[in-house]
């Protein structure tokens, strides 16, 4: 007596077991850099940003050029003080420790460049030599964005490589158009940034 063989049919949305491993190792790997990392928010940008063009304006005025160094230097730390508050706010609010590993990373990878900047600076105004001044911060500032960027998002390090080509160019321009250097930077390019962050997470793109 012949017997005959059961027919088999597909199992409809039939999931292998490796797609099945494929999918959860590459969700544990999102999730593991997703913790590594530090986004930075487009309102620190934007808040940035603001100062910036408005010390632009007011070292344009004719009565306050002369003091154009002191009106940046104060920029800088009222910049400075709102986007730290403003990522500190962030990183609360998903949870983050102040003192946890992405934001110290992120900060140690931006303050070399920062702190390089300030050395400079120190050094150059007791001797006079102010027409590099702008050329340098421009061109610091874009060196650590560069160096942050490994840390955060990709358009962090897009944005410091234009922040380098600006402070190369700065160094060569002549003194009268640094200040439009200073505010295309810390202005133009900050809202710029700012808003494309803000647009980008908005519309649900990570």
């Amino acid at each position: 007596m012949v017997k005959l063989a059961k027919p088999t049919f597909p199992v409809p949305n039939a999931v292998s077991i490796d797609s099945r491993a494929d999918d959860n190792l590459r969700f544990i790997r999102a999730s593991m850099e997703a913790a590594a990392s530090f986004p930075v928010p487009g309102t620190a940008g934007l808040a940035m940003g603001s100062v910036g063009t408005c010390a632009a304006a007011l070292a344009s005025l004719p009565s306050l050029r002369p003091h154009w160094l002191a009106i940046w230097l104060g920029a800088a730390l009222v910049a400075g003080g709102l986007g730290g508050c403003v990522m500190t706010r962030q990183a609360l609010m998903q949870g983050r420790t102040l003192f946890g590993a992405p934001i110290r990373k992120f900060l140690l990878c931006l303050c070399p460049a920062l702190l390089a900047g300030v050395v400079l600076t120190g050094i150059q105004i007791p001797s006079g030599d102010l027409h590099a001044i702008p050329g340098t911060w421009l061109l610091l500032y874009g060196c650590g964005l560069i160096a942050a960027s490994a840390t955060s998002t990709r358009i962090l390090g897009l944005l410091g490589v234009v922040f380098f080509l600006l402070g190369c160019a700065a160094l060569l321009l002549p003194p009268h158009l640094q200040n439009a250097c200073l505010g295309a930077g810390f202005g133009g390019l900050h809202l710029l940034a700012g808003a494309f962050m803000m647009g980008r997470g908005s519309s649900g793109q990570h």
